[in-house]
Order: C-alpha cells, then sequence, then structure tokens
C-alpha cells in the first residue's frame, strides 16, 4: 500500500498505536484519533502533529471518513476489571464499547484491533460475539519488564506469542534519577512505613546481597517472569507492596493507590524504595523516553505552545496505554 493506510483510533489516549505502526513501519496515510482527555490530545499532537483529532467518540461523524484500514481501540477497563466493581455494560463507561462495535460494523474495515483487561468468561463471551472474534492473551512480560495481562480481540492473522526478551526491572532502570524520584532508604521504611520483609530478605544487615537472596529464593522455572515481592507495607493491596529489580514490575495503572501509586514500588540497588519513574514508566509499557513529557496546546492567539506535564498526570496517561511492542507484534501480521 504506496500510499500508506488510513487508520481510526477510539479511545486513542496518548496515542500508542502511532508509535506501534511507526515501530513496525507501516506507513499511515491518515490517522484518526478519537480522544476527550485534552493533556493526553497534548502529547499526541506533540509527537504526532498530522494526527486528526475527532473528539468523542460517541458523536463521530463517519460519512466524514475516508476508507478505514485499521481500527484499533482499548475501550474503557473499568468497567470489567476485577479490581472494579465489575458493572460491564451497566456502567456507562462499559456502554462506550457498543460505539466501538457501531464503528466496525459501519466502517468495515479491513483490519480490527480491541484490547482490554482479563475479565469474567461471561464478558469476554459477549463481547467476541459482537466483535465476531475469540480474543488472544499476552502478558507484556514477554517484551518488557511489566507483568501485564490483557485481551486482544482481532482479526490480524495471530501466528505466535512474542518472543521472551527477558526484562527485568533492573534493565529498565535510569543511571541517574531526579532527587524526587529517589525515594527513602528501606531502614526508614523499616522504621516509620511499617515494612515487613518476608523472612528470607533478612539481608540487611549481612554480607548477602539480594541477588543472591533471589538466586536462592526464585523458582528458575518462571524466569524471574513475576513480580518478586520482597515484603509489605502495614497496609494491603498492591500498592503497597515492595518488590525487587529481579523481577517483573507489577502491573502500571490509570489509578493510583496505595503508597505505590499508579506504579507500585520497587527496592532499587541503592537500597532505597521508592516508585519507577515516569521515563522508566514509559520503558515498563515500551514508549519512547520522554514521549509524554511535553504537550501542545493552543494559546489565546491561536498559537501552539508547549507545556510541560506533572508527573502525575504522566504516571496515569502511561497507565492508560498499550504496551507498544505487544501491540506492534500484531499488527506486523497485516496483509497490505
Amino acid at each position: 500500500m504506496k500510499k500508506g493506510i488510513n487508520a481510526l483510533s477510539y479511545f486513542d489516549g496518548m496515542s500508542c498505536g502511532q508509535i506501534a505502526l511507526e515501530r513496525t513501519g507501516i506507513k499511515v496515510n491518515k490517522y484518526f484519533a478519537s480522544e476527550i482527555d485534552k493533556r493526553a490530545i497534548s502529547v499526541t499532537q506533540k509527537n504526532y502533529p498530522d494526527t486528526i483529532q475527532l473528539g468523542d467518540v460517541t458523536k463521530i461523524n463517519f460519512d466524514a471518513l475516508p476508507k478505514i484500514d485499521l481500527l484499533i481501540g482499548g475501550f474503557p477497563c473499568q468497567s470489567f476489571s476485577f479490581s472494579g466493581k465489575m458493572l460491564n455494560f451497566d456502567d456507562a463507561r462499559g456502554q462506550l464499547f457498543f460505539d466501538l462495535v457501531k464503528a466496525l460494523k459501519t466502517l468495515k474495515p479491513k483490519y480490527f484491533l480491541f484490547e482490554n483487561v482479563k475479565m469474567k468468561k461471561e464478558y469476554v463471551e459477549t463481547i467476541s460475539s459482537y466483535v465476531g472474534v475469540k480474543p488472544i492473551e499476552i502478558n507484556s512480560s514477554l517484551v518488557s519488564a511489566q507483568n501485564r495481562k490483557r485481551l486482544y480481540w482481532t482479526n490480524i492473522p495471530f501466528l505466535n506469542q512474542p518472543e521472551d526478551k527477558k526484562i527485568l526491572i533492573k534493565d529498565i532502570l535510569l543511571d541517574e534519577l531526579e532527587e524526587k524520584y529517589q525515594g527513602s532508604h528501606i531502614n526508614h521504611y523499616l522504621k516509620n512505613k511499617g515494612l515487613i520483609l518476608k523472612p528470607e530478605y533478612r539481608f540487611l544487615n549481612s554480607s548477602q546481597s539480594e541477588k543472591e537472596i533471589i538466586e536462592q529464593y526464585t523458582n528458575y522455572s518462571n524466569e524471574y517472569s513475576k513480580p518478586q515481592k520482597i515484603g509489605d507495607l502495614a497496609f494491603k493491596g498492591q500498592g503497597n507492596r515492595v518488590h525487587s529489580i529481579y523481577g517483573k514490575n507489577v502491573t502500571i495503572s490509570a489509578s493510583g493507590g496505595g503508597q505505590g501509586g499508579h506504579t507500585g514500588l520497587i527496592l532499587d540497588s541503592n537500597l532505597m524504595v521508592r516508585k519507577t519513574s515516569p521515563v522508566e514508566c514509559e520503558r515498563l509499557q515500551a514508549v519512547p523516553d520522554d514521549y509524554t513529557k511535553i504537550g501542545v496546546v493552543l494559546n489565546k492567539l491561536g498559537i501552539y505552545e508547549e507545556l510541560e506535564l506533572p508527573k502525575t498526570v504522566r504516571y496515569k496517561m502511561i497507565g492508560n496505554g498499550f504496551t507498544v511492542d505487544v501491540i506492534s507484534h500484531i499488527l506486523k501480521n497485516m496483509n497490505l
């Protein structure tokens, strides 16, 4: 396809779909994005200024669109996630799925790719009945240092799971970290935050390194494929667990919770308990470094100006995104 494809992305967010298309080497003629989050749009327009923004998914004029070759969408997960109330289609956010179905039936794209979290079997079956295919489950841990199981509904031929790159948290950490992301020494957490270590991690007063502990207690059949918990703060929940950098990161989320917020807590090589920084989270999603740092907005004079985004906005945006290398792995099998 010499002129490139026309793609339409529902719930486009910060446009991870475009990163995946670019990384796969697929030429894009026109990329239409439906998104309402202004700060996510600002990041998209900074990185992909030719993006055509369509706004609200419920108000798209299909007659104004050209032939669409690829329809892509990570429809809202809050209605289906086990961590939520699981109201599915009784939730207004869950009903937005039907706008995606409407686009699929009306535009009849050659290919489609939809993504969501693992969910109850009956929800999966309902979604599958509307789109005509069963989902493929892929864990982002194969291509990144993040444990992130997701379902993908697509008519793109799927040949195999991505190759396991065996990337661990330690492989994506920055060599130099801004002071605001450095956290506190583990002894501070032991004393003031109520950190309760797993018995095997009581190595802090000995000469035994964390790597030696991991090698002693890790099931090698997993190849460190899951988050390796070191201990818990005196609260419940994933956001209050401290994990080793010799394992995978927990699933980063769009909604923060606990001391670890959106990202979870790690014990780094300096024995500092901290969150992963925005750049490190971008790496967990296979997004380019500092992709979410700057957005562009129109000022009162109608001129675009750059705006640095707060870290909390970046964390949420990244948590809402795709793992880019999973998407590119699927897209590469399109016959264009």
